[in-house]
């Protein structure tokens, strides 16, 4: 297995994001259609908050619908706002910091993904789904 890789190597660089004047039922739709489970809130280039999958869970009854039904159910999701409802205290890597620095990291932690922060600048995303995809090509 190689050592010292940069997360560069395995970070999502093509971004799915929102801001915080987004609304949780267009989060919700992003979730679904990109497959995806967290997604980094905004504001220009600078990531000010992260919102997971989990998150949207907790304040409403989407578990109970299909995760490939394309209709939301909004009336609980119009109660909250993005502000309300991310993670403000956003922990991120650099694109320099080396992937096993960032399983380590995430092992440890009870969240799943790392923004990945250049010089106070967005510039990817990094999740523990990366990292089992990594190690599965080392085999």
């Amino acid at each position: 297995m190689k050592k010292r890789v940069p997360v560069s190597e395995i970070m999502t660089r093509n971004l799915v994001t929102v801001t915080t004047n987004s609304d949780l039922v267009s989060a919700e739709e992003l979730f679904k259609k990109n497959r995806i489970r967290h997604i980094p809130v905004v504001s220009g280039k600078e990531i000010v908050g992260m919102l997971s999958y989990t998150d949207l869970l907790r304040i409403s009854f989407a578990d109970a619908v299909d995760e490939h039904e394309e209709s939301v159910d909004t009336m609980v999701y119009n109660m909250f706002t993005i502000s309300q409802v991310m993670v403000r205290d956003v922990v991120s890597v650099s694109s320099e910091t080396t992937i096993k620095e960032v399983a380590q990291f995430l092992a440890s932690k009870e969240f799943h993904a790392l923004p990945v922060v250049d010089d106070g600048k967005l510039v990817g995303i990094v999740t523990t789904t990366d990292l089992i995809n990594y190690l599965l090509e080392q085999y």
